[in-house]
């Protein structure tokens, strides 16, 4: 049976995809400056005799043919890594200072090299075409996704749906999640200044504080987007209303003033979460009116800019519900769990906006061994027999979508 070989591949291939995740790991390349991440994975599917071009600089696109023509599926892996010092104590440790595999990219992108392996040593048992994406920049504004999906990564040959994985490290290894719908929140980058005038300490009458200003609008956004909590299901305003759950959260502060000297302003930098798309410009607005509302009472200014970033990332229903039976044939139903709605962001959601998606979680702690930091930590790692799993069941969902897909092939 097909899936017999897919597994049987999967663990003939297992140490030479490990090889590709340690060399990965310690050599990481910060987004958009994966440069020779691209050479290794295009040197790779060259070796596997898989055509290959470049996009969007670091990007690299493969193109696997089956057996006869057919309709076309994407995969897709991310292969930048984040500004973290690696604290890990282990062979592969990042060589790069700095910069670290936190999220688990190395991972992604060498899971997506072994299923690229399977399939191609298979391509005789399947129909259609498989578009391979390893894609920049996932972790950086304005997200890699975004600058393929200009330069025409799902064009030519367009695939009918996309499908990628994500390292979980809240699933023990063996096991994957999945979830239909919105599933991961659109998130926005904060960039506020708060304006008041300077002067000593000891003469605050001739002062106006940014740093008073700056603490009521703190409490004022926060008192804004935590009414609906618990018991409501949206923010009421009276020009629009923001349906929940949403994040809105500060994470840095720069004032440089000192014991006896108020500044002239205050810097903050912060981050605006939603799941639906619907309320994003009406809480934009209403974080501006807060602003400009208590900046006024106290007689100061401000500058905001709200970057747009990633949007709702939604897993289309069909698609997801194939995957998920496909995963439970391939590991088995205990080994299939279903996952909550998340508020942290992925630029995959561009893809999910233009394409049927589905984007499943990866188990890979293992707790008997430790092996359970949180993604962006310094210590971060995975339990390598999750590879495995995770290139058999790529390559198996594939499959089982182009099937479907072409139906009479």
């Amino acid at each position: 049976m097909l899936i017999d070989k897919i597994k049987s591949l999967a663990s003939k291939n297992f140490e030479t995809v490990i090889g590709y995740r340690r060399h990965i790991h310690a050599n990481p390349e910060l987004s958009y400056q994966e440069y020779n991440t691209a050479d290794y994975v295009a040197s790779i599917l060259t070796e596997f005799g898989i055509p290959n071009t470049r996009m969007a600089n670091t990007g690299v696109i493969g193109i696997i043919e089956g057996k006869q023509p057919g309709k076309t599926i994407a995969l897709r892996a991310d292969i930048d890594a984040l500004p973290i010092e690696e604290k890990n104590d282990i062979s592969y440790k990042s060589k790069n200072a700095g910069v670290m595999h936190a999220c688990g990219h190395d991972v992604h992108t060498s899971s997506l090299l072994g299923a690229a392996k399977i399939l191609k040593e298979l391509s005789n048992e399947w129909s259609g075409t498989i578009k391979l994406i390893f894609q920049p920049g996932e972790e950086k504004l304005p997200g890699g996704a975004s600058i393929l999906i200009k330069e025409g990564v799902l064009e030519n040959p367009a695939p009918v749906s996309i499908i990628a994985q994500h390292v979980f490290p809240s699933l023990e290894a063996g096991k994957v999640g999945f979830a239909s719908g919105p599933y991961m929140a659109a998130c926005d980058e904060i960039y506020l200044t708060v304006k008041g005038k300077g002067g000593h300490a000891a003469l605050p009458k001739s002062t106006i504080s940014p740093l008073l200003i700056t603490s009521e609008i703190l409490l004022e956004l926060d008192n804004a987007f935590m009414q609906g909590k618990p018991n409501h299901q949206i923010i009421k305003s009276s020009n629009y209303q923001i349906s929940l759950p949403v994040v809105l959260a500060f994470g840095k502060m720069n004032a440089n003033g000192a014991t006896n000297v108020i500044p002239n302003e205050v810097k903050l930098e912060g981050t605006f979460r939603t799941m639906d798309e619907n309320s994003r410009a009406g809480a934009h607005k209403l974080i501006r009116e807060i602003v400009s509302s208590v900046a006024k009472k106290w007689g100061g200014d401000f500058g905001l800019s709200i970057d747009k970033g990633y949007p709702v990332l939604i897993n289309n229903e069909e698609v997801t519900n194939r995957a998920r039976a496909g995963a439970e044939e391939f590991l088995g139903e205990e080994n299939v769990v279903t996952l909550e709605p998340r508020m942290t962001s992925e630029d995959f959601a561009f893809y999910s906006l233009l394409k049927p998606s589905c984007f499943y979680r990866l188990g890979t702690a293992n707790t008997a061994k430790g092996i359970t930091s949180g993604l962006h930590t310094p210590t971060f790692n995975v339990e390598e027999s999750t590879i495995e799993t995770a290139t058999g069941l790529m390559a198996w969902l594939a499959i089982n979508e182009l099937s479907f897909i072409n139906p009479v092939l």
